[in-house]
């Protein structure tokens, strides 16, 4: 079988509140989501149609048997999601006082499952074959899954499409210069490359959009794609520059917004379209879900992307 889409990294649960603009000392009732990047990114991936593969472990836990389940559910196929036995499938909690401060808190202790991914675990030949490979950064974080990830990019031989979600988080790293460090040689390996302002300045050193995505590409990328918040997506590529504006919509939780774009992104690359038709499908996407509380349940259809797409261009 020849995957459309294999996401690699990050999966827990999600434990977020059912109550907007409370501090989570005071939150008394939560809903439980799956969670994790690299897993959000499957699941909107697989609401386009996509046949989405995961690769990442959890705890020989009920939370680990939960999102085992979770993940059939949402279509997205989990045979290379594996057991850690003596760890526990992560947790994560966050608060919501939109519209733009969205504290995130992880349990990932003593180390996290999905960071246990082995090289010599890989199916390889199956990575390679894949229509797009998504990596996050996090992934790149500790040993072993550095090593597995780099493996990954190695059998891929920078073929399109091999996408590197930056995905910096402070608390998942030592320090800021590791980072760089490490994602350097993984740019070198991809063809592109997805960020936030402050996510470029740890891969590149540049905050600035437009530096920012010279770096990128200059660091091996062939799309660069930087998110500026309430100044909408920069993309480029070494002949083309777009910038589409942000989709307004009443912002409930941006945690999700990211990996809704990440989805939609994987299904405009796949399907051929054109960078402004792919950035502009991907931030109409991230726009839906950060109107919404959860992120891989509230994942959205084509349909409804492609209507507030169609909606936002013709606004613009």
């Amino acid at each position: 079988m020849r995957f459309d889409v294999i996401a690699m990294g990050r999966l827990g649960v999600d434990l977020y509140p059912q109550a907007v603009n409370v501090p989570l000392a005071q939150v008394d009732t939560f809903g439980r989501y799956l969670g994790g990047t690299a897993a959000n990114v499957a699941v909107a991936a697989a609401r386009h149609g996509r046949r989405v593969a995961l690769i990442s472990r959890t705890g020989a836990d009920p939370f680990g048997d939960y999102l085992h389940t979770a993940l059939r559910e949402f279509a997205v196929d989990d045979r290379w999601v594996t057991p850690v036995p003596d760890l526990p499938t992560p947790i994560t909690f966050c608060e919501m006082f939109p519209p733009d401060d969205f504290p995130i808190y992880f349990y990932r202790y003593p180390k996290a499952p999905d960071l246990q991914i082995r090289a010599e675990e890989l199916d390889l030949a199956a990575i390679a074959e894949a229509r797009l490979l998504w990596l996050t950064g996090t992934g790149l974080s500790a040993e072993p899954s550095r090593a597995a990830h780099l493996a990954a990019l190695a059998a891929r031989g920078r073929a399109a499409h091999t996408v590197l979600d930056l995905d910096y988080r402070p608390t998942l790293w030592p320090d800021r210069a590791e980072a760089r460090e490490v994602l350097g040689p993984a740019l070198k390996a991809a063809t592109v490359a997805v960020g936030n302002r402050e996510e470029c300045e740890v891969a590149v050193g540049e905050r600035d959009p437009d530096a920012a995505a010279e770096a990128l590409l200059a660091a091996g990328v062939q799309i660069a794609i930087v998110k500026q918040g309430p100044d909408g997506v920069l993309a480029r590529t070494a002949s083309e520059r777009v910038v589409v504006p942000p989709v307004q919509v009443e912002v409930v939780n941006g945690l999700g917004a990211g990996d809704a774009f990440g989805g939609a992104l994987c299904h405009g690359l796949l399907a051929g379209w054109s960078l402004v038709d792919t950035i502009r499908f991907a931030n109409a996407a991230g726009a839906i879900v950060a109107g919404r509380i959860a992120c891989s349940s509230d994942m959205p259809s084509t349909e409804e992307v492609a209507a507030l797409a169609g909606r936002a261009a013709t606004d613009g």
